[in-house]
């Protein structure tokens, strides 16, 4: 009898498919007048300003994924850094039901298009780093942001060793 009303039961609400694992983000930025800009999008499901990502991509390092993300969500192009800046967790949501480490690349951006794939779904908006703060509402994905603020300006114009060239 339980095992026929189990099989009821998940035949109404079937399981949910688990994460396909960690995700990878660009934090596009560039440096204007000795301040530190990043670029936002806002998010397709609720509009809240985040940076481009998503999960990897067959074939693809993380960065190459992260820079794709980055291209297709933003319309930006650029030098991925290989190594992360950091990372922050998203946590559990009725669609999401296991956290979800997301490992952000930086991305200094060379090339911004007028017109890119999610256009339509998302907005982008260039900011220093106090309003970016102000306007992130993911406390560990502003304080990626802080990392890199702290690593551009603290020590000049320095370039970290490992970069990559991406252009689509």
């Amino acid at each position: 009898m339980f095992k026929r009303l189990t099989a009821l039961f998940r035949s109404f609400f079937p399981a949910r498919q688990e994460p396909a694992g960690p995700q990878f983000g660009a934090l596009p930025y560039t440096v204007r007048d000795g301040q530190l800009v990043v670029l936002l999008i806002t998010s397709r499901g609720r509009g809240k300003w985040i940076f481009p990502k998503g999960g990897r991509i067959e074939g693809m390092t993380p960065w190459e994924s992260a820079a794709l993300e980055a291209y297709e969500e933003a319309g930006v192009e650029g030098e991925i850094e290989q190594v992360p800046i950091g990372s922050y967790v998203l946590p559990v949501t009725a669609e999401r039901p296991k956290p979800v480490e997301v490992q952000i690349f930086p991305l200094r951006v060379t090339h911004q298009r007028e017109d890119w794939k999610e256009q339509g779904q998302r907005y982008r908006h260039w900011a220093v780093l106090a309003e970016a703060r102000r306007l992130i509402t993911h406390e560990g994905l502003a304080d990626v942001a802080v990392a890199l603020a702290q690593r551009e300006l603290g020590r000049g114009r320095a370039q970290p060793a490992n970069r990559a060239a991406i252009s689509q």
